[in-house]
């Protein structure tokens, strides 16, 4: 295989080459190795020296990154490849492992039309393994298989040449059976991973070599003799006879699919428009000489160009001057530049077209999952992010004339991080910043002292609830201020299905469009009347108008669905956001005359209507909770599960394996801020390694709901006692 090195005019060329481009992303657990394997194939591309490869870690970029050897964002890079003659670009994005900044993987996933999963064999399959591949999976992302750090069972664990062999086997048949789990159904054999087949590797990113199936052919080189040079420890062999940049890149280019594969069956899983019209027909083809149409799945922040939108180009081609419009906005833009990402370097091109990613800037008030086309379009469906913010903490600047500084900051973070949450509470004047724990957190306030300069001062963790309904009640009467209005209002549990579909996806939040938006309704088990008469749908809590006849309805529902939201967001019993809730309006009579039905008194009246139902039906909290998988040695075994359970943790399962032990075991978010990582630590002398997963929200007992309400109410600066369904009834 020649090497040669690539130069960005040559790049832009081969964009224009549909079936020798490849988007992949690199997945994984946290520390099993992607960044390194990443520093191989920069290296083979000419982008760093093969001396450095594995230790400078190019795509952490980022000081912060850098400072903790841990990849915190997707890193973006556009690499050229000679492969058999025939040149190759892989748009590659390098993404993060730990489970805090799990919603740079999903929004990965949009771009990308397939994934090398790297695993670890000594660790196995992780939370994060399983969570990574399934989000692949569900895009239609298809995987192969890189099994890292395969040195380990050789010097570390003292594996025979057929227990190390057993062991690989193993991880592949697991791995085989997660993707028949989450597999699309019409490629359950075909995506299955096989060393036979060539897209399974094994090797060392650290040590930079790789066999595969190919690669033992190629270089004449066996299994034997790979164990015997690894046992030596002789390295430069290694390489010589199993180059790891050569294994990968075979692998990537011979078993992933170029963009004109990928959206034939990747279009129809994403957009939900007429596959028949000309954009669709564009898409379906990658057809670079039609309309443009793009998803925003990145935004960075540049100082000298401000926003830039990074998105894949499905159909047409981007360019200086191209006008987009964007979903949801009135009017269209004009691009000013378009690029591609270098690693941390932006690079300027003339055009890119369909089957690549682009960096663009120009557009203003872009959003992540927002699309952007020439034609207006039925946008793409939404980025859903699995893992919901848990975590939160008060943050305000330490010079108050800092203050605007720090609202910009904040906004920029969670315009490129939607998993980042921000609100003013309006009470404190306090800036409240969600994330996914406490380390996303720690990220945060190290951005915002270090790169953007502003001296903060911020509060201990505090857990996000959320409030719902344990029955039905109404219909409640709730009246305008100037009682010349009046609405009757029932509320109910949402049932279980249509929350998971909200959850997946399945179901949109916001107005529900077209037949599409019922049968999604109906499909997981609303009542099909019901979902006819849906108005809004936020936070997993559903608004329908199920009255009959009644006169200048039409007319409010904008200002009933806004009582609704504030509803939702501030629920009655600790002004914690509701969820899993269905209200429908049953009946109303409303004043002829519009001075008098105005956002003062329609707003509260259907706000009251509501809070007076859900403290009627019996309101009570949800606290979230993650599942830990911890390994530890044996004899700390007992004592751990003890101090699991004294902190109200539910223990799954435990496995064994030799002297290490494995448990599982469901806690709450609230029992893992006080103290949780100190005193397991020091339980296990600082030899317990644990991970955690989003596992969702679920009912705080009883007993301990009277006491974290009086402390919520009274953190918010409300009365410690909760208000009676009365005080909404006037």
């Amino acid at each position: 295989m020649v090497r040669k090195e690539y130069v960005v005019e040559e790049i832009a060329k081969m964009m224009k080459e549909e079936d020798r481009i490849r988007n992949v992303a690199i997945i994984a657990h946290v520390h099993h190795g992607k960044t390194t394997l990443t520093d191989s194939l920069l290296a083979r591309a000419g982008l760093i020296s093969k001396a450095v490869a594995g230790d400078v870690l190019y795509t952490n970029y980022e000081a912060i990154e850098k400072d903790r050897r841990m990849t915190i964002k997707s890193a973006d890079i556009s690499l050229g490849f000679d492969y058999n003659g025939k040149d190759y670009i892989i748009n590659l994005i390098d993404t993060p492992g730990h489970v805090d900044f799990g919603g740079h993987v999903t929004r990965s996933m949009r771009a990308v039309d397939g994934v090398v999963l790297v695993v670890d064999p000594v660790e196995g399959i992780m939370p994060q393994t399983e969570t990574v591949l399934r989000q692949a999976l569900k895009e239609k992302a298809k995987p192969v298989l890189f099994v890292n750090k395969v040195d380990r069972l050789i010097t570390e664990l003292r594996l025979t040449q057929e227990q190390t062999f057993e062991r690989l086997q193993k991880l592949v048949n697991d791995i085989d059976k997660l993707i028949e789990q989450y597999a699309p159904e019409e490629f359950l054999k075909e995506w299955r991973v096989s060393v036979e087949k060539g897209s399974v590797a094994f090797g060392s990113a650290a040590k930079k070599w790789a066999i595969s199936l190919p690669i033992m052919a190629k270089y004449k080189v066996t299994f034997k003799d790979i164990f015997a040079l690894t046992a030596e420890g002789n390295e430069k062999r290694l390489q010589e006879v199993a180059p790891i940049d050569e294994t990968t890149l075979m692998m990537m280019i011979d078993h992933l699919p170029s963009p004109k594969v990928a959206q034939r069956y990747r279009i129809p899983q994403i957009w939900h428009g007429d596959l028949n019209t000309e954009d669709g027909q564009a898409m379906l083809n990658a057809d670079t000489t039609a309309k443009t149409n793009i998803v925003i799945f990145n935004m960075t922040y540049d100082q000298h160009s401000g926003e830039v939108a990074v998105g894949r180009v499905f159909s047409g081609a981007v360019k200086k001057g191209t006008e987009l419009n964007i979903s949801g906005k009135p009017n269209p833009q004009r691009v000013q530049q378009v690029g591609i990402y270098m690693g941390p370097e932006r690079v300027l091109v003339d055009e890119i077209p369909a089957g690549n990613i682009a960096a663009i800037v120009g557009l203003k008030d872009l959003s992540i999952g927002d699309t952007l086309s020439e034609n207006i379009i039925e946008p793409f469906e939404q980025i859903v992010h699995y893992s919901k913010p848990v975590v939160t903490k008060a943050i305000e600047a330490k010079d108050s004339r800092d203050t605007t500084k720090l609202i910009e900051a904040l906004r920029e973070l969670s315009k490129a991080d939607p998993t980042i949450v921000t609100e003013i509470n309006q009470e404190t004047g306090e800036h409240l910043v969600s994330g996914m724990g406490e380390l996303h957190l720690e990220i945060i306030e190290t951005k915002l002292k270090d790169e953007f300069q502003i001296p903060i001062i911020s509060s201990p963790p505090i857990v996000i609830y959320r409030e719902t309904i344990t029955d039905k009640a109404g219909p409640i009467e709730g009246k305008t201020p100037n009682k010349h209005s009046k609405f009757y209002v029932t509320v109910e549990p949402l049932g279980e299905s249509v929350q998971k579909a909200i959850d997946e996806g399945t179901i949109r939040e916001g107005k529900p469009k077209g037949q599409n938006a019922i049968e999604a309704m109906v499909a997981a088990g609303m009542d099909r009347q019901v979902a006819k008469n849906v108005e809004y749908i936020y936070n997993k809590c559903v608004f329908a108008d199920v009255t009959h006849g009644v006169q200048y309805m039409n007319e409010v529902m904008e200002l009933l669905i806004d009582g609704f939201q504030e509803a939702i967001k501030d629920g009655p019993l600790a002004r914690e956001k509701c969820s899993g809730i269905m209200v429908n309006v049953v009946d109303a009579v409303i004043h002829e005359d519009p001075v008098h039905r105005g956002p003062a008194q329609i707003i509260p009246a259907m706000r009251n209507a509501i809070y007076a139902g859900m403290l009627t039906a019996g309101v009570y909290l949800l606290e979230p909770k993650q599942n830990f998988t911890i390994n530890i040695p044996q004899e700390y075994m007992s004592s751990v599960i003890t101090f699991l359970q004294s902190r109200r943790g539910q223990v799954l399962t435990i496995e064994q394996e030799r002297e290490q032990m494995s448990i599982i075991a469901k806690m709450p978010v609230a029992e893992t801020l006080k103290g949780f990582s100190n005193d397991l630590r020091g339980l296990t002398q600082g030899r317990a390694i644990w991970y955690t997963e989003f596992a969702g929200y679920e009912r705080l007992p009883q007993d301990l709901q009277d006491k974290i309400v009086r402390e919520i109410r009274q953190r918010k600066g409300q009365p410690p006692e909760p208000p009676t369904a009365s005080q909404f009834i006037g």
